[in-house]
């Protein structure tokens, strides 16, 4: 037996590529959250693995009979729920391209396509991020400058690369049995990975401190209450160290000031970092750059290519000020590493801005996404996606029994029925809350789309977001009509006729 016998690859594969086809072309026939129940796998398929080698036809078929039933269709057009986790023909021959050659890019020696190629990516998708005004973005977070940007896995690693980074730098001057002092600081939107990050880096959980935000803000961090918690932690004996600053929180899309969070760090010397994971993508639109003002005066800055640039997962894109910083807490020397490329400071070792050793060559199904689609085919499917967005909410505010919650900003609504329309058959908001879960529940048994929700402030409401690379207006207009039906149901009130 070969394992990679070119014949049997090509006879394979060929098949593999007829089935997922196959899939997209009938991928909304299936119901978008599964209806699998706990165990199922687990009672279908053998106990063991084979004992002899079974046909790739076997193996296929299998897949759709006990595969597909357990998968949630994230790439069905009528996903609306989470942050959708785009993808593309690019990047899905990007993803093959990487799995057929299978290097193993931890420095450049290893393999300097992979190092070099990264490099390039990050810094084109630094100049699609800019407008005329901004050259100072490009300037700092450059590799000409100092700067430069690596592609992760996640957020998360993000989170966790430049917190220890921040951790170390400040350790290094204060001493490190001041260690339990540090304290880094977000808001009450900021997503939770930021506290499991900060905790996995060694900070205090007492001192991951949240400041608290209010629907008169939009559930903004405010720079004036940031300043007077950090002030108050400094009397009480706290090092200040980090800040995550959010453009696109999880729960609402809202968009905390960067320029002057940024400001208010400075004057405390900490590290702030902006994570951008789902809205980072639409700033390379010129009509939602302005988001990132100010992004200049951040240590750090981060999207994930795989929530909306049509990139397969996982595809998280960082960047820093100063590349050393996040080298020197995270670099690895072994002698059996040492090679002269590295030792002549010329190229850039990937080992050392991860926590990991081995690494993809993910840059290459980015760097296809960005030559088969090109700037203006991006923008254009960003655009598509918040004018059908546009469009749920002209819906949704059309209705008198609906209320959108926050402004909507990109391509997230977040809705609920009102509480005074359920008041007639309610009386606390306690209820009112249950009454919208049990409709999010009702629409999404159906199997015919899925959102999600959040609570914010005590109100349960209901996320609403495009993104999904197959959804059209259609599927928009069948969700809202879905939508109504349920709540008409549950309301036992006549769907208005404007709708």
């Amino acid at each position: 037996m070969n394992p990679l016998d070119p014949v049997e690859f090509r006879r394979n594969g060929h098949m593999v590529i007829d089935f997922l086809a196959d899939y997209y072309q009938n991928i909304q026939n299936y119901p978008v959250k599964s209806q699998a129940k706990p165990g199922f796998l687990l009672e279908s398929l053998p106990d063991c693995a084979p004992l002899h080698p079974e046909s790739i036809e076997t193996i296929i078929n299998d897949v759709q009979r006990d595969i597909i039933p357990g998968i949630t269709h994230w790439q069905s057009p009528n996903f609306f729920a989470y942050f959708a986790s785009s993808g593309s023909t690019a990047s899905f021959l990007g993803e093959m391209l990487i799995n057929g050659f299978n290097v193993v890019g931890f420095n450049w020696e290893s393999s300097p396509a992979a190092t070099e190629l990264e490099m390039i990516v990050m810094e084109w998708l630094l100049k699609l991020l800019q407008l005329p005004n901004f050259d100072e973005f490009i300037k700092f977070f450059s590799f000409s400058n100092g700067g430069g940007g690596v592609l992760h896995g996640t957020t998360c690693e993000a989170f966790i690369c430049t917190l220890h980074a921040a951790r170390e730098s400040i350790l290094d001057h204060i001493g490190r049995e001041n260690a339990r002092k540090l304290a880094v600081y977000c808001s009450d939107q900021t997503h939770f990975s930021f506290q499991k990050s900060a905790k996995i880096v060694g900070i205090n959980p007492k001192n991951i401190r949240q400041v608290s935000t209010s629907r008169s803000s939009n559930f903004k961090l405010s720079p004036r209450l940031l300043d007077e918690m950090i002030k108050k932690d400094i009397e009480s004996g706290l090092v200040p160290v980090y800040l995550c600053v959010t453009v696109g929180t999880t729960s609402m899309a809202m968009v905390d000031p960067v320029g002057p969070l940024s400001d208010v760090s400075s004057a405390y010397n900490m590290w702030v970092h902006v994570d951008a994971a789902y809205a980072g993508t639409a700033c390379i639109c010129p009509e939602f750059r302005h988001f990132l003002n100010g992004v200049e005066g951040a240590s750090s800055f981060s999207f994930n290519a795989h929530k909306w640039m049509l990139t397969n997962q996982s595809c998280c894109c960082l960047w820093v000020k100063d590349k050393s910083a996040l080298t020197k807490s995270l670099s690895t020397n072994s002698e059996y590493l040492k090679n002269q490329a590295t030792e002549s400071g010329q190229v850039v070792d990937y080992k050392d801005w991860q926590i990991v050793l081995s690494r993809r060559f993910q840059a290459l199904k980015l760097w296809m996404v960005l030559r088969s689609y090109g700037a203006n085919g991006l923008r254009e499917v960003i655009r598509k996606h918040v004018n059908l967005a546009k469009d749920f909410q002209m819906l949704v505010s059309a209705d008198k029994r609906f209320e959108i919650i926050v402004p909507r900003y990109f391509s997230m609504v977040c809705f609920r029925v009102s509480p005074e329309v359920i008041g007639q058959c309610y009386d606390t908001e306690h209820e009112a809350n249950e009454f919208n879960q049990k409709l999010l529940q009702s629409v999404n048994a159906t199997g015919c789309v899925y959102m999600t929700h959040s609570i914010v402030g005590g109100v349960y409401f209901i996320r609403f977001v495009v993104g999904a690379t197959l959804t059209e207006d259609r599927h928009v207009i069948m969700a809202w009509k879905l939508i109504c039906d349920q709540a008409t149901s549950m309301l036992c009130t006549p769907t208005p006729k404007c709708i």
